[in-house]
């Protein structure tokens, strides 16, 4: 098939507090190919909406991802009692396009949950993503008591060797992993990797024996069929929960594929560190579960106007 030329297609406009006027880092490096074939897909400039449906688009469309009759997990960041506008959680209207497009695909069910970290149903209704997933047609399951978890052996896991993960994910066909681009005190970066400490009910373990290693063991489990990173504002600080309006910047980006690793890495660069520099990332490249080396990827940088 013959590869047409690539293109790089524009750069944003600046950013509050500092951050990359451009592609993130994004616009040096990867590969040419044809719509459809793309490993990676960068949006900037539009709404969370018209981003993801570009970002479907020249990954090949849902269908790709979702067939006939199956049943979807979307896995949004729900962690926190917090608005959209403070960025702490998934763009909502975003969670209810991705639903409806899984339907579209031929979803039989798609299911919406979280573990959060503040109370459950004050999370749903605090950023509405509980609201606009059902107008897409979700299901919405709560992840905050332990009967809803399934423990699971982890084979490779280094320190992650058993985890408890929702039966919602266990039992899924599909999963989208729709994490929002946010600052973190703990791993610099909450992204996709980070963004399923949210399906395991045991999050303690994680954080006292190497957060970062086992953020990458529970890769060996499942990898997400795509990863989808809500960049539409982008929390710059004072992660993962933020204190007020003021620590988000509307980045209006979008980063979409399958690699999860690969798509952490381009997030990191957008959100203006190196992906070498994430420990989790890092880890996870070095043990084969993706790669951070995005200049081996077909990239398709998209500015929409």
């Amino acid at each position: 098939m013959k590869r047409r030329q690539f293109i790089i297609k524009g750069v944003g406009a600046g950013l509050a507090g500092g951050f990359l006027t451009t592609f993130g880092g994004l616009s040096t490096i990867g590969l040419p190919a044809n719509q459809g074939e793309y490993d990676l897909v960068a949006v900037r400039g539009g709404d969370a909406v018209g981003m993801f449906d570009r970002a479907i688009a020249e990954l090949g469309g849902m269908g790709k991802f979702v067939k006939k009759g199956q049943k979807v997990v979307v896995k949004p960041n729900i962690g926190w009692d917090a608005p959209p506008e403070r960025a702490a959680n998934t763009n909502p209207q975003l969670i209810s396009r991705i639903v409806r497009s899984c339907f579209e695909a031929g979803a039989s069910e798609v299911v919406v949950f979280d573990h959060t970290c503040d109370e459950w149903v004050k999370c749903y209704n605090t950023s509405k993503i509980e609201e606009f997933a059902r107008k897409g047609g979700a299901k919405i399951l709560p992840g905050n008591t332990e009967s809803y978890y399934k423990e699971v052996k982890i084979p490779g896991g280094k320190i992650l060797k058993t985890t408890k993960v929702h039966q919602a994910f266990f039992d899924a066909d599909v999963i989208i992993n729709v994490p929002v681009l946010k600052h973190h005190s703990s791993t610099t970066v909450s992204l996709a990797m980070k963004n399923l400490m949210g399906v395991v009910w045991d999050r303690r373990f994680y954080h006292g024996n190497d957060l970062s290693q086992c953020i990458a063991d529970f890769l060996y489990y499942r990898k997400p069929d795509l990863n989808i990173i809500d960049g539409y504002r982008m929390l710059t600080r004072n992660g993962p929960r933020g204190v007020s309006n003021t620590d988000a910047a509307e980045l209006r980006a979008l980063i979409a594929g399958k690699d999860i690793v690969a798509v952490d890495a381009a997030a990191t660069l957008m959100f203006g560190e190196k992906p070498e520099n994430i420990k989790h990332i890092k880890i996870a490249h070095e043990m084969g579960l993706g790669t951070m080396n995005l200049d081996s990827l077909s990239i398709n940088r998209i500015k929409m106007s």
